[in-house]
């Protein structure tokens, strides 16, 4: 069988096919970065495991579900344009 796939199709290797490498790797410093922090100031385990919780979930969420399957790097990288140009945006 011989498939034809169009030129402009865009082929992005996928974890599972889910998730971007790139948001895969963002996500993994990011919970690295959080355990890190709470070892070195928290010595509870159930408020370390609060914190992790509360701090990682919403990201890993956002991953997977995502604003229309866009990448998370993408997404803060526009909100962090927006908050530094918000007039830019207002006028036009």
């Amino acid at each position: 069988m011989k498939f034809i796939i169009p030129q402009n199709y865009d082929f992005s290797s996928k974890l599972f096919g889910i998730l971007d490498y790139s948001t895969v790797i963002f996500n993994v410093i990011w919970c690295i970065f959080i355990f890190c922090l709470t070892n070195f100031f928290i010595s509870s385990l159930t408020l370390k495991i609060f914190i992790i919780i509360i701090f990682c979930f919403p990201i890993l969420l956002f991953s997977i579900i995502g604003f229309n399957h866009e990448n998370i790097l993408y997404v803060l990288f526009y909100l962090y344009k927006y908050v530094v140009c918000q007039k830019v945006y207002l006028y036009k």
